[in-house]
């Protein structure tokens, strides 16, 4: 039924439930199927009978088991089974940046995840967490109480120090540290933009942003992304024509286009903004998957008129939710006012959790590791979407996606519909589009993208598309 590894570091008692849940999930095992009692299992794998009824236990609680009296252990009828009705498992057919935010989450159990925004576990800085966590247990006197305003003084000092490296001239009362880049965005947007105002934004680009702005009462006008940065004469148009008061862009290894935008076109983008009067918001949130060292808007500008906003979610953890913003001073005193207004202060404790993630000695080869696997995968994955024919939108071996089309597959959002019922989650284009419209687009994120199972339902999809065509 599943494979155990005893010389694994992960338990046995996690490895029986996270198989079981796989199976589970993937519907190989269905709704009422009967699982071999305790004791059999335990003989069956090699492990302890108190190994097996923890992990029965734990997947009880979950409810994914049921345990009847005097019959055994039985795989639970949940709502989203297929035999618990077939409206229940239909596919939500709403592809919107609503959609995806409670799905990419809900999606998780899916054995597969080519379609999600984040890097796998052990991708992660997880032994500077486990360190920085031991440290803490000792000073658990210093952990009560609220944090400061601004965050954690400690980390902003070291987020400082880091963005003095990276040519941005910040002091650490310049630096306001909150719940991930989510909340930095959402500060800037409230602070910024006003019902009616004219936005732009990527396109394709963030859908959380997207649906936040318009959340706001934003009007929200796309500036086409290229494979090699910004459109700069469509930019140059747009702003003429809708006069908007904010951009909110990520030049550096764009979702979901994983595209660069290049130091001539940072100074012009700056001289744009410039002569329109238009404030920039720059997330540049995977600066630290980047093996190059390239100027930010931030940098060449110095925060006259960027605010910049970065996270620690796609390199330490994003359990811990850390991001940050630094702004001009003025700037930065209204943000935390808004800050303090909506949720008072941010986690003290996990922003002490990061801090000392960031200095214990390891971050360093931690990030050059974490590039250099990035780049491999990126390497593997491009090689297999293009032996299958699909068309890559730019191929930097860098950053965490690749944005890919095929040209017998004209709707990603059908696609990743039929994946979900074989497991899989995709990203289909239409999520990024300020405009959803039907498009072949997908994006991969490639920390998830080299199991064979994923190629083999494309190139079965494609086989149906081409054989359809045909007859």
């Amino acid at each position: 039924m599943l494979t155990l590894d005893p010389g694994s570091p992960f338990p046995l008692v996690s490895q029986i439930v996270e198989g079981l849940h796989r199976l589970i999930a993937d519907q190989s095992l269905k709704a009422g199927t009967k699982l071999p009692s305790i004791r059999s299992f335990a003989a069956a794998h090699g492990v302890s009978v108190f190994t097996v009824v923890e992990a029965y236990d734990r997947l009880v609680a979950q409810g994914w088991l049921v345990s009847r009296a005097q019959a055994g252990f039985f795989v639970k009828q949940r709502p989203g089974d297929p035999a618990a009705g077939a409206e229940a498992s239909r596919p939500d057919p709403r592809f919107d940046a609503r959609w995806y935010l409670k799905q990419i989450f809900e999606n998780r159990h899916l054995e597969l995840r080519p379609g999600c925004g984040w890097l796998p576990p052990d991708w992660l800085f997880e032994e500077g967490v486990r360190r920085s966590l031991r440290h803490l247990a000792g000073e658990g006197d210093k952990l009560g109480g609220y944090g400061l305003p601004r965050g954690y003084m400690g980390l902003r000092v070291a987020i400082a120090e880091a963005l003095a490296e990276a040519q941005i001239a910040v002091s650490a009362d310049s630096v306001l540290l909150t719940q991930g880049s989510s909340q930095a965005l959402d500060l800037a947007a409230r602070r910024l933009v006003k019902p009616g105002d004219t936005v732009l934004v990527d396109d394709p680009g963030y859908p959380n942003l997207m649906f936040m702005l318009r959340f706001l009462g934003a009007r929200l006008v796309g500036v086409p992304r290229t494979s090699t940065g910004y459109d700069l004469a469509a930019l140059e148009a747009l702003l003429v024509e809708h006069k908007p008061s904010v951009f909110f862009t990520q030049p550096r290894l764009q979702s979901p286009t994983n595209s660069l935008a290049p130091i001539s076109q940072l100074y012009r983008v700056l001289q744009l903004a410039e002569t329109h009067d238009v404030t920039l918001v720059e997330n540049d949130i995977y600066v630290d998957l980047d093996p190059q060292a390239r100027p930010s808007l931030a940098s060449l500008d110095q925060l006259k008129r960027v605010v910049h906003v970065g996270s620690f979610s796609k390199t330490i953890s994003p359990n811990i939710r850390v991001g940050y913003l630094v702004a001009a001073a003025a700037l930065i005193d209204d943000l935390t006012q808004l800050k303090m207004v909506s949720g008072l202060t941010s986690s003290g404790f996990t922003e002490r959790i990061a801090c000392g993630a960031l200095t214990e000695g390891r971050w360093r080869k931690h990030l050059k590791s974490l590039r250099e696997r990035l780049g491999d995968a990126h390497g593997h994955v491009a090689q297999r979407l293009t032996s299958l024919g699909f068309q890559l939108f730019h191929e930097p071996k860098a950053g965490l996606y690749l944005w890919a089309r095929h040209p017998d597959l004209h709707d990603s959002s059908e696609l990743s519909q039929q994946a979900v019922a074989s497991g899989i989650m995709l990203g289909p284009g239409r999520l990024f589009l300020v405009e959803p419209r039907p498009t072949g687009w997908l994006r991969f994120n490639v920390a998830f993208s080299e199991d064979e199972r994923i190629y083999r339902f494309l190139q079965g999809q494609i086989q149906r598309q081409v054989t359809g065509s045909a007859s």
